[in-house]
């Protein structure tokens, strides 16, 4: 007990880890939202992890470390949100209306990175979309987009 104490007494003297990314970046936000994506349907496999880290290089710049330090950031964000406001608003803010059908296109590109598509990925995908204030065809044709580059069919929602 004495132990514990001691512990929870020297953890509150350090200095909280730095975070390289604020609430209100877009990057984080982003990442965050494409991290929930794949952990979503309950399994993260390498093809979802790899296209994660393809999708952020791409749109970012971000290789190495810095790449890495994103997705850290991004999973410890999703796993603090309450909700995916947190994230669509900071997008919404930040992206304008042609950026923000980019975001829902990232979004199928994680859903259909392992050839499988869950029922509450698409969810994920519709809600964020109706949360960015993106058109319901818009949304759609980023799906039948993406499903044809993976060489898969879609069927419409």
């Amino acid at each position: 007990m004495f132990n514990a104490l001691r512990d929870f007494v020297r953890q509150i003297g350090q200095k909280p880890e730095a975070h390289h990314y604020s609430d209100d970046d877009k990057r984080l936000a982003l990442a965050a939202l494409l991290v929930h994506c794949t952990a979503i349907d309950g399994v993260v496999d390498d093809l979802e992890r790899d296209r994660l880290r393809g999708l952020l290089a791409d749109e970012f710049g971000l290789a190495g470390a810095e790449l890495e330090t994103l997705v850290s950031e991004a999973i410890a964000a999703d796993n603090e949100a309450v909700d995916l406001y947190r994230f669509t608003s900071v997008l919404t803010r930040n992206l304008p209306a042609e950026d923000r059908v980019r975001v829902v296109e990232q979004l199928w590109e994680i859903v259909f990175a392992d050839g499988k598509v869950h029922e509450f990925e698409e969810n994920l995908v519709w809600r964020v979309a109706e949360l960015l204030g993106v058109a319901r065809h818009d949304r759609l044709a980023m799906k039948f987009a993406v499903a044809k580059r993976q060489g898969m069919n879609s069927t419409e929602d």
